[in-house]
């Protein structure tokens, strides 16, 4: 305790060098922990998205993920509604499970015939209210609230696109789409009826009764084959074109309700799905999880080839910019702990040049060598004590205010704005890893200046000038 008001003593004999050194401290803790608080937001904010749009799990043919974008339909489930059920009624899972839902991936091409344009789209059928209860989904308490699923409610026949196929087809007019530029044509194809077998062919497939009823939005073609072939086409209803996260997903993008999915793949055959989106109450419940649904696969579907795939797996942009970020975060703190290192070495090495007489003293009164270097030490950890303590303060306190200011950014991934947000409150384990992680460091840094104190010759530090 003595050795302790000692070194604070010390510290206050120049207030002026101590105050700029702590500043110093606290600046370089409070930088540190507001970039780990935008670091935890992207990687809370991307994981939501996923886990939302995706579900933590995935049951797929084991070959889908790496071979199944050229024609997802070959690696379809037979009899996924018996193991969708199975699911739902396990005990075990039925704790974890909030959502299992069927989706149906395929590749087709979507023309707007009347404007004579087409293009190839990466089709997805849906259930939408399980879409829409997912997108309740928010472990980590984020403020931002989902728009409600627009296929939710919507007729049989209706499908969203990405404003990428929007423009392509020439539905952004029609659709309300901004910021679509025309291409720069002379003259546009003169609009024509379509071909009465086409027309034949997609009245043939479209749903009768209420469901089915035409809205006002424009309508497509979309064209598929089945998985023996067969060709096949039915007519949609756009109901939307929403901005997707990646310009190559944006200009492929198509969504409609499952049924209409199935029926156009498997005609009158009995409908499969690509995969069964199971999505967690808690995204630690996840290796649990698989366990159990790995060991239900192989008692309920043994014939099939299928595996059970994380978010993680399915999306490897997001381990990619989590781990971007975590050497960002690491490079920063490396660099902040180096000016940290000299300025407080320096701080230090200055005190050992204008106490030498006085360590001199000391020594002739007694004192050992291991005295004086605990001395020092004891003001660099002082000195990185009330720094990052102070830093710590700052960072929560500012970024509290700048979470009320309603600020949003465009997040990687994503075509929507969302909160900006600086995550420092709750995320302990960044606040004590840097505060002890600096600590150290200025302690350390007071070392190599204590040392040299320490083996200072009593008689040369007493005439010392």
């Amino acid at each position: 305790m003595i050795d302790l008001l000692l070194a604070v003593r010390n510290l206050l004999r120049n207030r002026r060098r101590s105050f700029a050194t702590f500043i110093a401290l606290a600046i370089g803790s409070a930088a540190i922990l507001l970039f780990g608080g935008y670091r935890k937001n992207i990687e809370y904010t991307m994981h939501t998205a996923y886990v939302r749009g995706g579900g933590h799990l995935q049951i797929q043919h084991r070959d889908l993920f790496l071979y199944g974008s050229g024609n997802p339909t070959k690696y379809s489930i037979a009899g996924y509604e018996a193991i969708i059920d199975t699911i739902r009624r396990d005990p075990e899972l039925g704790a974890m499970v909030t959502v299992v839902t069927p989706t149906l991936q395929f590749g087709g091409i979507a023309s707007n015939f009347a404007a004579g344009v087409s293009r190839t789209v990466l089709g997805t059928g849906v259930v939408a209210v399980d879409q829409n209860r997912m997108r309740e989904w928010n472990e980590f308490d984020l403020r931002q609230t989902a728009p409600p699923f627009a296929l939710a409610g919507a007729p049989a026949d209706a499908a969203l696109v990405g404003q990428g196929v929007a423009r392509v087809l020439m539905l952004c007019e029609a659709l309300g789409v901004a910021d679509c530029p025309q291409p720069s044509v002379t003259e546009q194809p003169a609009g024509e009826a379509l071909p009465d077998d086409i027309a034949a062919l997609a009245a043939g497939e479209a749903p009768a009764g209420p469901a089915g009823s035409r809205g006002g939005g424009p309508r497509i073609e979309v064209l598929a084959t089945s998985p023996g072939g067969a060709p096949n086409v039915i007519a949609l209803e756009v109901m939307r074109a929403e901005l997707q996260g990646f310009k190559e997903l944006d200009e492929v993008y198509l969504m409609m309700h499952l049924p209409q999915a199935q029926r156009l793949i498997y005609g009158r055959e009995a409908p499969k799905a690509t995969a069964i989106t199971v999505q967690l109450r808690h995204s630690g419940q996840i290796e649990a999880a698989r366990a159990r649904l790995e060991a239900l696969l192989k008692e309920r579907a043994p014939g099939q080839p299928l595996a059970v795939l994380d978010f993680r797996e399915l999306n490897p942009f997001f381990v990619q910019t989590v781990k971007m970020f975590d050497t960002i975060f690491g490079f920063i703190f490396v660099l902040i702990g180096s000016i940290v290192l000299f300025t407080v070495g320096n701080t230090m090495s200055t005190a050992v040049m204008e106490r030498t007489v006085e360590i001199g003293t000391i020594r002739a009164m007694g004192l050992r060598q291991r005295g004086v270097q605990r001395m020092f030490v004891l003001e660099g950890m002082i000195l990185g004590v009330a720094g990052t303590v102070a830093g710590a303060v700052f960072a929560l306190a500012f970024s509290a205010v700048l979470n009320q200011l309603g600020l949003t950014w465009v997040p990687p991934g994503s075509g929507e704005k969302l909160p900006l947000l600086l995550l420092v409150w709750g995320e302990t384990t960044t606040i004590v890893g840097t505060t002890l992680g600096l600590i150290l460091i200025a302690a350390g840094s007071a070392w190599w200046p204590a040392r040299r104190a320490s083996r200072l010759v009593i008689v040369d530090a007493l005439r010392h000038v």
